[in-house]
């Protein structure tokens, strides 16, 4: 880990609107331009996208790992979890993402889209909470996804809230490579 950042912060990028996984790799590319380590755990997706290629370019300071299934649906409440895979994979992601965090390896940790993990009840708000609680003081901590638990928005010390005004999807413009994935 790097000795640039005294005090690391947590993070929430949340909202029904479009940016908040882009906003993360956006600091996730600040970061490593200025020689800090980034872990990138992506819950739900598991899908290779544009940016994985972008960000091979900086092996050695940012790790990206998957740990998802794709889509999921909602389960009505934790016993009811119907999707075995979802949860086993989300499960496996928060535990090597909580290994990751507090290894002291890195200088900011993402979350992608464990926002979304908690609320289809893949993994709990309250394990989550326990793990911003353990956050090293040094590190950056960042959680994407919709639905923020609003436990973790109060533990939160910065939380942005994208909101969808207009979007082009809704005149059937398709998802396009580059842009959206």
């Amino acid at each position: 880990m790097s000795t640039a950042m005294r005090k690391g912060y947590i993070q929430v990028y949340t909202g029904d609107g479009k940016g908040k996984t882009t906003a993360a790799l956006g600091l996730a590319l600040r970061a490593a331009g200025a020689g800090l380590k980034v872990f990138i755990g992506q819950f739900i997706k598991k899908r290779r996208c544009s940016e994985h290629k972008a960000l091979e370019r900086f092996k050695g300071l940012i790790t990206v790992k998957q740990y998802g299934t794709g889509f999921v649906r909602k389960a009505e409440n934790r016993e009811q979890r119907a999707e075995p895979k979802a949860i086993e994979a989300a499960e496996k992601g928060f535990a090597d993402v909580k290994k990751a965090l507090l290894s002291g390896q890195y200088d900011m940790v993402i979350l992608d889209e464990i926002n979304i993990a908690v609320h289809y009840g893949l993994l709990g708000a309250n394990d989550a909470l326990k793990l911003l609680d353990k956050k090293p003081v040094e590190t950056e901590l960042i959680l994407t996804g919709r639905y923020a638990d609003e436990k973790l928005i109060k533990k939160a010390d910065l939380v942005t809230e994208m909101r969808e005004i207009k979007h082009y999807f809704k005149k059937g413009v398709k998802a396009r490579k580059g842009i959206e994935y």
